[in-house]
């Protein structure tokens, strides 16, 4: 987390809980308030946290709830990667939280979670926010995690695994987590990420057009969702809008401030 999340940090209240499924920890962040409720999903690589930033733009008129996603952040591993278990993890959190209906927002993996569990739970979603989210990925081309497979998961101490991680090193070296023994690991499993890459893989169109609550499409004009998808995102799905904004696929950090002023113009209309 770069020093611009943690300054955001100080300005929100925010409190970690957790949750158990099948004996696994699911762990989250809840920004509080009494605001109505949005559930921010993360993508690969990533952890509930990059979402503090956004939580303190949208506070108090949204609580922002967000989850380390399975085998990420605090979260447990899990046996499988599954387009099933990610939702089913949405579906057991919003239960846990006693909440019957959410906004549901996420960031590339988070966001093909949220589009998906909206065609499966529709009377559970209020609006969805994709932000670059493709929806068709992965058919063809060279595994974008694959480097995953070089890295170390763990080390026997936090010097040694920075070391182990040489060039990946300035991306991670600030969410290392430190093991009861001593030792030290990654926040997620190299080889539980490529596996949850390769199975997000596909054409979701059916699952973008199965619902009609509003939806909002944001791309990266140096993202991965094409132009010419986002129009026909549109175009196939009545009442959703996308915008673009400067910025690279990593949107929730290289275009933090004009990512927030854009969810913030959507809700406002809710």
């Amino acid at each position: 987390m770069n020093d611009a999340v943690h300054a955001e940090a100080a300005r929100v209240d925010v409190v970690r809980g957790e949750l158990v499924i099948d004996g696994r920890r699911l762990s989250y962040l809840d920004f509080g308030g009494t605001g109505r409720p949005l559930l921010a999903l993360h993508g690969h690589l990533s952890e509930g946290a990059v979402w503090t930033g956004l939580a303190a733009e949208l506070g108090p008129d949204w609580r922002v709830i967000a989850p380390d996603q399975r085998g990420q952040g605090e979260s447990e591993r899990a046996a499988d990667y599954s387009r099933e278990g990610y939702l089913a993890d949405i579906e057991a959190l919003l239960d846990h939280l006693g909440l019957e209906r959410a906004v549901l927002l996420g960031h590339s993996l988070g966001a093909i979670n949220a589009y998906q569990f909206a065609a499966r739970h529709p009377e559970r979603v209020e609006a969805i926010v994709n932000v670059e989210g493709p929806l068709v990925l992965g058919l063809e081309g060279p595994h974008p995690l694959a480097f995953l497979l070089g890295l170390p998961y763990d080390a026997p101490s936090r010097d040694g695994l920075v070391a182990e991680l040489g060039p990946a090193a300035p991306y991670f070296a600030d969410r290392l987590r430190e093991n009861p023994d001593g030792s030290w690991r990654l926040p997620f499993h190299p080889k539980d990420m490529y596996d949850s890459e390769e199975l997000v893989h596909g054409d979701h169109w059916a699952d973008w057009t199965a619902t009609g609550c509003p939806a909002l499409l944001v791309r990266g004009t140096e993202g991965v969702i094409p132009a010419g998808q986002a129009a026909e995102a549109v175009s196939r799905r009545p009442g959703a809008a996308a915008v673009e904004l400067v910025g690279d696929h990593l949107l929730p950090i290289s275009a933090a401030g004009e990512l927030a002023a854009t969810v913030r113009e959507f809700l406002v209309k809710l």
